[in-house]
């Protein structure tokens, strides 16, 4: 028995030894081809690093793979080159024309076919001057490895898996949709997942679903390991409040397919840079995200539903993860129900004490109506007070000093809005509520952020936003707590154990709302580098600041009347708040950071560019040639001033009013967030390839309307942009070219 034992004991170790050496191997493959994407250096669109050399290393791959595949499957590989054209709101809204761009599109199925199939897709172009590690070299990495784990299983598929490496996003969607509307095999696509960054590595963000489709939600929650989701990611992504936009929009309003759309969301500030290098993502982040993804392609393939897909498009579906450890979902309709059964249980304990003596209801009516009126001026002074601040930092020239050093933006603007806060509700305490009973305030306040949150739920409730969950636990778990200590708080001397219950009570919403908070500040913060010159960030985020200091306060207000004093409390917050803004105004916080292993840089854009103006007439008005220069952040260049005393304000350039987009070479219609541009003359460009454009005829037609004719020669990268006057509208083009 002992020997066996041993022997069991031996063979297990092998065998997780080599489960061990499999899982290293095939991190080390992942990374490799992660490695040897982004060695190809920037992969622009027209570019032969992207046309050519990308795409030629990803057919070897496939072909790789394509040699050890399993005899349950069948791989086919297509190299597609659309040409097409399309309309999109997205940035005030613009039609996109593209030419043979390129589309790797790989088929693992069945051996004897499948009917249907599911769609997971990444790009591997990126944008000028980065090796786009990030977006979206490690998606595709990612992909690649997948294939090759699904085509070596024996265990069959009931439905095909389409890999598309597409090689025009960052042009603005075009190659998904030339996929998803010409390519032969996008008819039989029922579901898909969307692989996009918005940071370099971390973990991938679940931040849009559908449209409806709520059992592709419950497809995650089953086959995800490592949940990372939210219904507020998705709100507010789809409210437009965040300048971007991804695949998943193509697919959706294009392709009429259901889907999931995930990024990378960690360290933001190298997004879309030169620091976006395979180095910086941890293989923890690779593997992460590959076990989820391999996780949902499996449960996909496999499911009977998503033959049937467009027979469970019923309704949205609330979902958010618990703290990385589950996800929670469910139908929106579900919670639209218990949304308003927690709206009535606080309407019966509300109601309980109106209804009581004539008096009495009269009164605690009127003392709930005045503790409101205080709750609602400390919110607005508070407001007042904190904007005030970022409006002054603005102006003197010192905004985004948090940018480099979060915990200054806490210590500026956490710390005001939470001493005005108790400030006023200290005051109100001192002068109108004078020798009242304590015990008796703490509950009316209490009451008053009851209501306050009640009515949020109700009202986002109306307005069909899944988010309303957030105010459905803001009043379901307060108000379980108040009842559990009810009696604990009407007893004298048993302030130590009502405040003992009442905070293990509170702790998991407040918990949640603070990882929720941590997760949007993760977001945003980076955002705010790259916002443009017209959005003040110090009021942005100022103002986030004070609904995280309101949201998180609301339910400790009733804590300043019951307190003996708030005078220590109010001398430290002031104190750090006032030597916090002394430093800030004498820019002892630099914004930015040329720290090689955590940099946070600021975003210039410098374009050399040479620009002829003509009339209506086809005659040349105006010609120069310069460096076109774009600080993306609020601060413009006032940083770069000092060490390069040439870029200063004497050679900014005001828009021209009269020439579509102020007349610069815009690559995306973004000039209304970039309103602020320096213009340094410079020597006239000589391309290797002269850039041919001329106006050959103009035909008056029928109808009111003109026929140009125009003759174009220049590079594999061109970009037309046809901005047309209020008064005139664009009906059809052709496109024919010389060379």
């Amino acid at each position: 028995m002992p020997e066996a034992r041993g022997a069991l004991l031996v063979l297990l170790y092998l065998l997780a030894l080599r489960a061990l050496v499999q899982l290293s191997l095939r991190q080390l493959l992942r990374r490799e081809y992660l490695e040897n994407i982004t060695a190809v250096g920037p992969r622009t669109v027209g570019s032969p690093e992207n046309e050519i050399l990308t795409v030629n290393y990803l057919l070897r791959q496939i072909k790789a793979i394509e040699s050890e595949s399993s005899d349950a499957h069948k791989i086919s590989v297509d190299i597609q080159r659309p040409t097409g054209s399309f309309s999109i709101d997205f940035l005030g809204g613009f039609t996109s024309y593209y030419a043979n761009i390129t589309n790797v599109v790989v088929k693992l199925e069945p051996k004897s076919g499948a009917k249907h199939a599911v769609l997971s897709n990444c790009h591997f172009d990126s944008v000028p001057n980065t090796p786009g590690a990030s977006d979206d070299a490690v998606s595709c990495s990612v992909m690649l490895e997948i294939l090759n784990t699904l085509s070596k299983s024996s265990d069959p598929l009931q439905h095909a898996v389409i890999f598309l490496f597409n090689g025009a996003e960052e042009n603005i969607l075009q190659a998904s949709h030339g996929f998803i509307t010409q390519h032969r095999w996008a008819e039989s696509i029922r579901a898909f997942i969307n692989l996009e960054a918005a940071g370099v590595g971390g973990k991938e963000l679940v931040f849009q679903t559908g449209p409806e489709n709520p059992w592709l939600v419950q497809a995650y929650v089953f086959a995800a390991k490592h949940p990372f989701a939210s219904v507020v990611a998705q709100e507010v992504f789809q409210s437009g409040i965040i300048p971007a936009d991804t695949d998943f929009r193509i697919y959706r309003d294009f392709g009429n397919i259901p889907g999931i759309d995930l990024a990378f969301i960690e360290n933001g500030y190298i997004y879309h840079t030169k620091y976006d290098t395979p180095d910086r993502i941890l293989t923890d982040s690779i593997q992460r995200a590959g076990d989820n993804i391999l996780g949902m392609l499996k449960y996909l393939a496999t499911s009977d539903k998503l033959a049937k897909s467009f027979d469970y498009r019923h309704g949205n579906v609330v979902f958010f993860d618990v703290f990385g450890l589950f996800v929670l979902a469910y139908p929106a309709r579900v919670g639209t129900i218990m949304n308003y059964m927690i709206t009535a249980v606080t309407v019966l304990y509300l109601g309980k004490k109106i209804l009581q003596p004539r008096n009495r209801a009269i009164n605690y009516m009127k003392e709930l109506s005045v503790a409101f009126g205080f709750t609602l001026l400390s919110w607005f002074s508070t407001l007042v007070t904190v904007l005030i601040v970022a409006v002054f930092i603005s102006l003197i020239g010192q905004s985004l000093s948090w940018y480099n050093h979060f915990y200054v933006s806490i210590f500026l603007y956490g710390t005001a809005a939470a001493a005005k806060l108790i400030l006023v509700h200290t005051l109100a305490k001192k002068f109108y509520y004078k020798n009242r009973n304590e015990q008796y305030l703490g509950e009316t306040f209490f009451d008053v952020s009851l209501l306050v949150w009640s009515v949020a739920l109700v009202l986002i409730t109306q307005l069909g936003l899944c988010s309303a969950f957030i105010c459905a636990m803001w009043v379901a778990f307060p108000l379980l707590t108040k009842l559990l200590t009810y009696r604990e708080f009407k007893q004298k001397g048993a302030t130590i154990r009502f405040v003992m219950i009442y905070m293990l009570g509170m702790f998991i919403p407040y918990l949640y709302i603070m990882y929720l908070t941590w997760t949007i500040f993760e977001m945003f913060i980076p955002i705010m580098g790259r916002s443009g010159t017209e959005i003040p960030p110090d009021v942005v985020l100022a103002a986030f600041i004070l609904s995280s200091t309101v949201i998180l306060s609301s339910y400790f207000l009733n804590f300043i009347y019951l307190a003996k004093s708030t005078k220590k409390t109010l001398i430290t917050l002031t104190a750090v708040f006032g030597v916090t803004l002394i430093l800030v105004c004498s820019g002892v916080f630099f914004p930015y950071s040329s720290d090689s292993a955590n940099p946070k840089p600021k975003r210039v854009f410098l374009q050399h560019v040479s620009r002829r103006f003509y009339g209506l007439n086809g005659n040349l008005v105006k010609s120069d040639s310069g460096i076109w220069i774009n600080g993306l952040d609020y601060a413009g260049i006032s940083h770069i001033t000092p060490h390069i005393p040439e870029l200063n304000d004497t050679i900014r350039t005001n828009c021209e009013d009269k020439a579509p987009l102020c007349g610069f070479p815009w690559i995306l219609p973004v000039h209304f967030l970039l309103r602020k541009n320096w213009y340094l003359p410079a020597a006239e460009i000589s391309p290797t390839k002269p850039v041919h454009f001329k106006l050959l005829a103009k035909e008056q037609m029928s109808w009111d309307s003109t026929k140009l004719t125009f003759e174009k020669c220049v590079s594999l990268h061109f970009l037309l942009l046809i901005n047309p006057v209020h008064t005139v509208q664009v009906v059809s083009w052709r496109w024919n070219s010389c060379c």
